[in-house]
């Protein structure tokens, strides 16, 4: 099963912020909904357990995730490997980080993930209405915690 997605999410503090948020693998994956555990792997890499729930199939997915910030292309992108309950997931997301010029920052993203296996067999519609939403809330939340930390406090992951 092949699902696309994007949108915008407007962020309350100037990009330099959003760069030096992306460059901790630590904070991106406290933006995850659902998270459960996080070991920092490598600089940009880090291993992610979440709980998952589609419909009645409920379970623990566990994901090598890979932030690659480019800031000289005014660009992150993510690549996500992983899988549970005999499914497997390949996602690529990336955002562009868009200087309003205002001391604000629009992140323009987009993503697309490929899902093999029983989940997805089962899943259908409601896997991609579940993503949609778990990708969407994931930016929300990262754009909550770059504008708690530009402003000297700090958000709840």
């Amino acid at each position: 099963m092949k699902l696309s997605y994007s949108g915008q999410e407007q962020v309350q503090a100037p990009p330099q912020a959003v760069w030096d948020f992306v460059r901790d693998p630590q904070r991106v994956a406290g933006c995850l909904p659902d998270v459960q555990d996080v070991q920092v792997t490598g600089e940009n890499q880090l291993v992610a357990t979440v709980n998952v729930g589609v419909g009645m199939v409920r379970g623990k997915f566990k994901f090598n995730i890979d932030v690659q910030p480019a800031p000289e292309q005014g660009r992150v992108n993510v690549v996500v490997r992983g899988g549970g309950l005999g499914s497997v997931i390949d996602m690529t997301a990336g955002a562009n980080v868009v200087d309003n010029g205002d001391g604000t920052t629009t992140l323009d993203w987009q993503g697309d993930a490929d899902m093999r296996g029983p989940v997805a067999n089962i899943g259908g519609r409601m896997l991609d209405v579940q993503a949609q939403k778990l990708i969407a809330q994931t930016f929300q939340n990262m754009g909550r915690q770059v504008a708690s930390a530009s402003a000297g406090g700090s958000a709840p992951a």
